[in-house]
């Protein structure tokens, strides 16, 4: 039987320093570290693990709001969508992601592209 994609990034552990790393990396981000600053880090952080963890086949914790509420008003642009990938992939080469792997988190990112700038 084949991993789930959770199993191969490491399980809840692995994605949790993915997506703080994530998370870091959106903060420091030139493009859109603004969209951050009143921001509360921990709780970003805690909802992007519960957001991948479910989305990759793990246990089903995410409790937050779907993608186009989350966004809802922030007319986020295609610069910063990109910007978002990009922190992403980095964040995922520093915890030593396989290229598989990021290449389907980047492809589910990109899925939820409409969802996340409204268009």
């Amino acid at each position: 039987m084949t991993e789930t994609l959770y199993d191969r990034l490491g399980a809840t552990e692995g994605i949790t320093k993915i997506a703080n790393d994530l998370v870091d990396n959106h903060v420091r981000n030139p493009l859109i570290g603004r969209r951050f600053a009143q921001a509360n880090v921990d709780g970003l952080k805690k909802a992007a693990t519960a957001f991948v963890v479910s989305g990759t086949g793990g246990p089903n914790i995410y409790e937050g709001k779907d993608m186009i509420a989350t966004h809802k008003g922030m007319n986020i642009n295609g610069d910063e969508f990109v910007a978002v990938l990009d922190d992403a992939v980095n964040a995922m080469e520093k915890n030593n992601v396989g290229q598989r792997e990021k290449e389907e988190i980047v492809y589910i990112l990109v899925s939820m592209r409409k969802e996340v700038m409204g268009q």
